[in-house]
């Protein structure tokens, strides 16, 4: 029996996925457990991370038209009941404040004081909040459409929480659109679900499937859902973004009129859409591996850390100006439209000890400088995507960086889809079915199934089944459905228009 690898994180994924996922973000430093039950510090490692998905997607929103803008934390209870879907689907989760005060009580503690004339909901998403100040703005069609984002934080009182994935509080953004027409509505749904895809794969480098929702799986209130769905790495997939067409239903619930060419009153078109800080779990589990996070260059809170490896105090000086001569000509370049950015890490620390911290955080590059370095003129880099190391002239070195980290975020995003396609198979009979989400050793958490791609007859009661008896649900229709062919229900054996996308999920 081979000597067990060593790896910087434990348990390993093949050992203990769920644990292992955990012992990622807090290695990493990304965030951690709150003293407030089910919500979490974001540190400063992974709020720089959230800053730069801030940073791409708000240039992508207002590159299509959004602004930004803010509306309360607070909504009126009496909001969410103006539409019967919505607030069933939310009321489980919802944190209600119905008190406007403390006072000393009498055996001295605080005890609420002050009851509300109505109680209020903390923003569990904000379409009933928005639509009541929409109704207000919105006259004319000469005021359509209403193209507005915001980003903010959302409560929803989750009971089983898990590190950026599902807690109590997140960061996302929201947006929320009012058009004159259902075209119009229902082009805008599709474009802002064009921009999740595009940032998935061309920023976070995570592959993901596009198309809509069963409606079983829509958000409340929603005509309509399209996600964007990622696989991780143990084949169970997230659902990542999400982009919905809500009718009229909202602007009916709140009024949202406007006096149309014709001079007639109609009730407008409304949309919302959002992604949170979720999408860092996704990109956790879809690169990191047993020795920590792996960070895509275009997100990473820094590209380069350069390690100054001083054994003897009389090289300081020296080794310190070398290191700061590749720092500043590093620092001058560009790579995805932004300024590399460079850490030099001089702490006083073991430097086994410094090196393995970056591992953990996933930075994309790191570099040795040492007296022989210095000498010779070169630099000792390591990949942290592909673990490769070399020593390479200093010219090299900062000659081919930019070519170097674009490099390293194809090769990601390319690693990740030969992933997905190896756990990915299409599937026409119920045994096969099962064997596919069936866990073949119960002691080990081996990636199960994966996409299943199979005919489902439309029927809820064939994907509540699949729901109730395996776990697995229906992720995605692909929108392209028909191009599958025509075949039988996987479950009850009738006809089928086309294969959806089937799977375990987060």
């Amino acid at each position: 029996m081979g000597k067990k690898t060593k790896t910087a994180i434990s348990p390993t994924r093949s050992e203990n996925y769920p644990e292992w996922y955990q012992q990622v973000v807090r290695a990493a430093e990304l965030a951690e457990t709150s003293a407030v039950r089910g919500c979490m510090v974001i540190k400063p490692w992974g709020y720089a991370l959230w800053e730069n998905i801030k940073l791409g997607l708000d240039g992508m929103f207002k590159a299509t038209g959004h602004v930004n803008a803010y509306f309360p934390l607070f909504i009126p209870k009496s909001f969410l009941e103006k539409e019967a879907e919505h607030v069933e689907g939310f009321a489980k989760e919802c944190a209600v404040v119905t008190h406007h005060r403390l006072e000393v009580g009498p055996e001295g503690g605080l005890v609420p004081a002050g009851e509300l004339e109505e109680p209020l909901v903390v923003r569990p998403t904000s379409e009933t909040i928005i639509g009541a100040t929409y109704a207000k703005w919105v006259q004319s069609y000469r005021d359509l459409p209403i193209l507005i984002n915001q980003w903010a934080n959302v409560v929803r009182w989750e009971m089983r929480t898990r590190l950026f994935l599902r807690t109590a509080e997140f960061l996302w953004q929201e947006g929320h659109t009012v058009h004159e027409t259902k075209a119009e509505a229902l082009e805008e749904t599709r474009k802002m679900l064009d921009i999740y895809e595009t940032f998935a794969e061309s920023y976070m480098a995570m592959p993901v499937l596009v198309g809509e929702k069963t409606e079983g799986e829509r958000f409340p209130g929603a005509v309509s859902t399209l996600c964007i769905e990622a696989m991780m790495q143990d084949g169970k997939a997230l659902q990542a973004g999400t982009s919905h067409f809500l009718g009229q239903n909202f602007a009916k619930a709140s009024e949202i009129q406007y006096q149309s060419r014709e001079g007639r009153n109609e009730y407008a078109w409304t949309t919302s859409w959002g992604v949170s800080t979720r999408l860092i779990g996704g990109m956790i589990m879809t690169h990191a591996d047993d020795d920590g996070m792996v960070m895509p260059p275009r997100l990473a809170p820094q590209h380069i850390v350069l390690l100054p490896m001083i054994r003897d105090e009389a090289d300081r000086d020296a080794l310190m100006s070398y290191v700061q001569e590749i720092a500043d000509a590093l620092r001058l370049m560009k790579v995805f439209d932004r300024l590399i950015e460079v850490v030099v890490d001089d702490r006083d620390l073991k430097q086994g000890e410094k090196g393995w911290s970056w591992v953990k955080k996933g930075i994309p590059i790191r570099a040795e400088i040492g007296k022989r370095e210095l000498d010779e003129q070169t630099v000792f880099m390591a990949r942290r995507d592909t673990g490769k190391k070399e020593s390479m002239s200093r010219e090299l070195f900062l000659s081919d960086m930019t070519k170097r980290l674009e490099s390293i975020q194809v090769d990601m995003l390319e690693r990740a889809k030969a992933f997905r396609t190896a756990h990915s198979e299409e599937i026409d009979s119920m045994e096969a079915f099962r064997s596919f989400f069936t866990k073949k050793d119960q002691n080990h958490p081996e990636v199960q199934g994966g996409f299943a791609w199979s005919h489902w007859c439309d029927g809820a009661a064939c994907e509540e089944k699949i729901s109730k008896d395996l776990a697995v649900t229906i992720r995605l229709i692909p929108f392209n459905r028909g191009a599958s062919g025509s075949g039988s229900c996987v479950v009850c054996g009738s006809a089928s228009v086309g294969r959806v996308v089937f799977a375990k999920s987060y």
